[in-house]
């Protein structure tokens, strides 16, 4: 109003209990095969790498489930995504609510078909799996991010070192028996990784039945606990903001790692990609899936992020420069 804007603008943390905002979903375009709502923000976890605690806060505000239920009732799409950062939360009343939110689905007849994030616990509780697989629950992002215990306590990420590396096949098989798909999403470049850990990598995803995988560049977010650690060390590469920003876009090596090499990790994501997209092993996976999963809508949605991601690897610069 004055025309002077302030170095910054920050808002407090809002309580969703009394909030009843619709988006204006008429504006947009009746082509988006997604529709998309958000449950909650904030989450109770703190990981390194992650910009979301830094952002929206590690207090893990959740809206009623009854709002949650009426909004879902006016979108007319049938396939949805929860675009919360992880839907299930932690801990036991966490997990009650989206055991009721996920019931209450059921019980308004929605069938919708739909996707999440969440993190690994809650392949513990099969209550949740199970009401979350009646209610159209297709598949979950879960951050997977690496088979290495060192750097899973590099990363501060508690719950993943919780359920331990050697039991990560299990979780899965848990969202499989419900038909629940897995899309693991891994981080490399962290310190010390070799190409044997690439290899191992590549084989752990074959044989623990992922069912489709986003593989990224760790990457230090402005804000983070890794970007300040990395920049308190000297060791970001591009610094020239806000020019350099458009290199901090998860596919580049934007910091010095200690033990490996910027050509070893780029030659790593492309040598685990071009094995699990390799003609035989991809249809291995694809098979694997079919049969774990036992939905055709569930893996017909697998198949189709799996195409999505070979056909974004093959035209990147990785395959086309360390073949």
């Amino acid at each position: 109003e004055n025309n002077r804007l302030e170095k910054k603008y920050k808002g407090p943390t809002v309580s969703f209990r009394d909030f009843h905002v619709r988006p204006r979903r008429d504006l947009l375009s009746p082509k988006y095969f997604w529709g998309a709502i958000q449950t909650s923000r904030g989450c109770p976890f703190d990981c390194d790498f992650c910009s979301v605690t830094r952002y929206l806060g590690r207090d893990y505000r959740k809206r009623t489930v009854e709002d949650i239920l009426d909004e879902l009732e006016t979108i007319d799409n049938k396939y949805i995504t929860f675009l919360d950062d992880n839907l299930v939360g932690y801990g036991k009343d966490a997990e009650e609510k989206a055991i009721e939110l996920f019931k209450g689905m059921i019980e308004r007849n929605l069938n919708k078909k739909w996707w999440m994030q969440t993190s690994i616990n809650t392949g513990e509780n099969e209550e949740v799996l199970k009401s979350a697989a009646k209610s159209g629950c297709l598949y979950t992002f879960i951050g997977i991010e690496t088979i290495s215990k060192e750097s899973l306590k590099e990363m501060k990420k508690v719950v993943n070192l919780k359920i331990g590396v050697e039991n990560y096949k299990t979780i899965f098989d848990r969202f499989h028996k419900y038909g629940i798909g897995i899309l693991g999403a891994f981080i490399i470049g962290n310190d010390f990784e070799s190409r044997d850990y690439y290899e191992d990598l590549a084989d752990f995803i074959i044989k623990a039945g992922i069912d489709a995988v986003q593989i990224s560049i760790l990457t230090p977010l402005p804000g983070t606990s890794l970007f300040e650690r990395l920049e308190s060390e000297g060791r970001l590469r591009f610094t020239d903001f806000p020019k350099d920003w458009v290199k901090y876009r998860f596919s580049h090596v934007v910091h010095e790692p200690k033990g490996v090499t910027d050509d070893e990790v780029y030659r790593g994501n492309n040598y685990i990609k071009s094995k699990i997209y390799s003609t035989p092993i991809f249809s291995y996976r694809m098979t694997k899936s079919l049969f774990s999963l036992r939905k055709t809508d569930s893996f017909y949605a697998i198949y189709r992020i799996n195409n999505a991601y070979k056909k974004s690897w093959q035209n990147s610069h990785y395959f086309k420069n360390f073949q």
